[in-house]
């Protein structure tokens, strides 16, 4: 497709790889909101970007009813949706409460399921429109530790195929990104120490496979990639 001038939306877009992908599309001519809970964080990445925000918790029915509604009122339009906002959760399955589940759950799962499910609407209306899904090579294998958060994101990877398999008879293109470890505050919000290192991912490798997808012609489109540093040892 043609990202200048494309009116895109990233859930997550304060920090991290939602930032990046942000800065990414902005450099392409894109007219680019990002949302998050954090006002202030919002903010001071729209200062520095460029990008517009409206702040809100993609888990919250209402917020993402209204975050999608309004991206469309200001532009007109929405045309990609990046599915980015998540978080970890690590622990042993005996040491885990259903409390922590339904939390990792309700952002990771619920509310990638209801932005997709809005900007779908939308979608299907206009006979177009791009939704990206950010989940994890954790969602391609369970390891011990991850219950909360690799299940997450073979969730996310289910319902990305059942997606992709309803809106592509509209012209709507569904790809599934699943990065690898990736140099940002994610570990650490999660309570793991993780060393950082010059050899493992940062966001723009991540930004730049997505650009990269929605860069390929209409009449074809990425179904799914993976992202793995080549040699992080």
């Amino acid at each position: 497709m043609e990202l200048n001038n494309a009116v895109a939306l990233i859930t997550g877009g304060s920090e991290g790889i939602g930032r990046a992908i942000a800065e990414a599309l902005i450099a392409e001519g894109a007219i680019v909101t990002i949302t998050g809970r954090r006002k202030d964080f919002l903010q001071l990445t729209a200062e520095e970007t460029g990008a517009h925000w409206i702040a809100g918790d993609v888990s919250v029915e209402a917020d993402a009813v209204h975050t999608v509604s309004e991206v469309i009122r200001k532009h007109g339009r929405l045309d990609i949706l990046v599915n980015n906002a998540g978080f970890g959760l690590f622990k042993p399955l005996v040491d885990m409460t259903i409390e922590e589940l339904e939390r990792v759950y309700r952002t990771n799962v619920f509310g990638a399921f209801l932005m997709a499910r809005e900007a779908a609407r939308h979608f299907i209306d206009r006979g177009s429109g791009e939704l990206i899904n950010i989940a994890s090579t954790s969602g391609l294998r369970g390891s011990g530790g991850r219950t909360a958060y690799a299940s997450s994101k073979f969730a996310l990877r289910g319902m990305t195929e059942c997606w992709r398999d309803e809106l592509r008879r509209h012209d709507i293109r569904v790809t599934l990104v699943n990065p690898s470890e990736v140099m940002t505050n994610f570990a650490a919000k999660a309570g793991v120490e993780r060393a950082r290192s010059d050899k493992k991912l940062t966001p723009r490798e991540i930004a730049s496979a997505v650009v990269g997808a929605l860069k390929v012609d209409a009449r074809g489109f990425v179904p799914e990639l993976s992202v793995f540093a080549t040699n992080p040892f």
